[in-house]
């Protein structure tokens, strides 16, 4: 049988589906504090799902399931999380990398999506810690306040970076791969 015709291979959406799920999973994984998929998947899911509507929910039901487990795994604290303010923005950053990735649809490339995972970091960055900000009293509602919040988001932001390129470069590379090896996911997936 040749490469061309595996019919053991998972169709392609199920295939896109299926890494951005593992990918999400990953974070049950031990990891440094923010080193995790979250903008990769949804960077991920805008490029490769032709159908918009699937760009969007997949990754975030990938998030969901994710967090689900994480709250299964620590409770108390991990449960609050989700009825926090924090968690709504966490999850508008996923929508909002999905809709980013769609300026990677048919033009993906190594700079291009270091370029987007780096767009992507920033604003999670950026809405996470102005929703922090918001959010606590530790910090006093005035421009001084949102600095001193950004300020100590610096050290995740980091690993934010990191972890977002990294999980790019693992899921739009490994995608990469098998579309060589079997030329039949090209179509199925652009």
């Amino acid at each position: 049988m040749s490469r061309t015709a595996s019919p053991s291979l998972v169709s392609g959406p199920l295939l896109v589906a299926g890494m951005i799920v593992l990918a999400a999973l990953s974070r049950l994984l031990p990891h440094p504090p923010n080193f995790s998929p979250v903008e990769a998947i949804a960077l991920f899911g805008g490029a490769y799902f032709a159908r918009r509507h699937f760009a969007l929910w997949v990754p975030l039901a990938a998030m969901l399931l994710s967090d689900l487990a994480l709250g299964l795994l620590h409770g108390g604290l991990y449960a609050d999380y989700f009825f926090s303010a924090g968690f709504l923005l966490v999850y508008l950053c996923i929508a909002a990398s999905a809709l980013l990735g769609f300026g990677l649809r048919g033009r993906v490339g190594a700079l291009r999506v270091g370029a987007y995972s780096l767009l992507g970091s920033v604003l999670f960055f950026l809405v996470t810690n102005f929703g922090a900000w918001l959010g606590s009293p530790m910090y006093p509602q005035t421009a001084e306040g949102l600095l001193a919040a950004y300020v100590a988001g610096l050290p995740f932001f980091q690993n934010t970076v990191l972890g977002t390129l990294f999980y790019s470069a693992l899921l739009f590379g490994s995608l990469a791969w098998l579309r060589r090896r079997h030329p039949a996911l090209a179509a199925q997936t652009a």
